[in-house]
């Protein structure tokens, strides 16, 4: 097949246009032709997570999608979390636990978090390690994540009571 297919979406708030070539994946296009680089590419295989977005309110694998599949659809990549002086609550726990050191993974860890803390009770740790597990790391050991998450969800609970 050749030629291109175009596509309209929201990214991070914006509306996007653009003609993308069938083939390419979703991953690319973002970092490539939109410049948002913080979604990774790691594995390529959706194993890893850290090309992790929240597509209409659901965290996926960027790499497991190819960019027509975006077209007509809401999504939001780290760089709509927040900024440097405006953090997103997710953010400015993982910065007050220490809860990244090379901070490669740490996109799709905040993109996953965005997904799962607003649909997740996430009662135990045990249930945090579980529904953080498609999501690697090879620098933290996980700890000062948990407790990052921990005190996420024990906010968003004393908020909903």
């Amino acid at each position: 097949m050749t030629g291109t297919v175009g596509i309209a979406f929201t990214v991070n708030g914006d509306a996007v246009t653009a003609e993308v070539e069938p083939r390419i994946l979703a991953v690319d296009f973002l970092r490539d032709e939109l410049g948002l680089t913080g979604t990774h590419v790691g594995c390529e295989h959706g194993v890893c997570g850290a090309c992790t977005i929240v597509l209409d309110e659901v965290s996926v694998r960027s790499c497991l999608l190819f960019a027509v599949q975006l077209d007509g659809s809401e999504a939001e990549t780290v760089e709509g979390l927040g900024t440097p002086r405006a953090m997103h609550p997710i953010q400015e726990a993982f910065r007050r636990h220490h809860a990244l050191q090379c901070g490669f993974c740490t996109p799709g860890f905040l993109m996953t978090l965005r997904d799962i803390l607003g649909t997740r009770q996430l009662a135990t740790d045990v249930e945090i390690r579980d529904l953080l597990s498609g999501n690697l790391c090879r620098c933290t050991g996980y700890d000062h994540i948990v407790k990052a998450v921990r005190e996420l969800v024990e906010e968003r609970d004393r908020v909903e009571r």
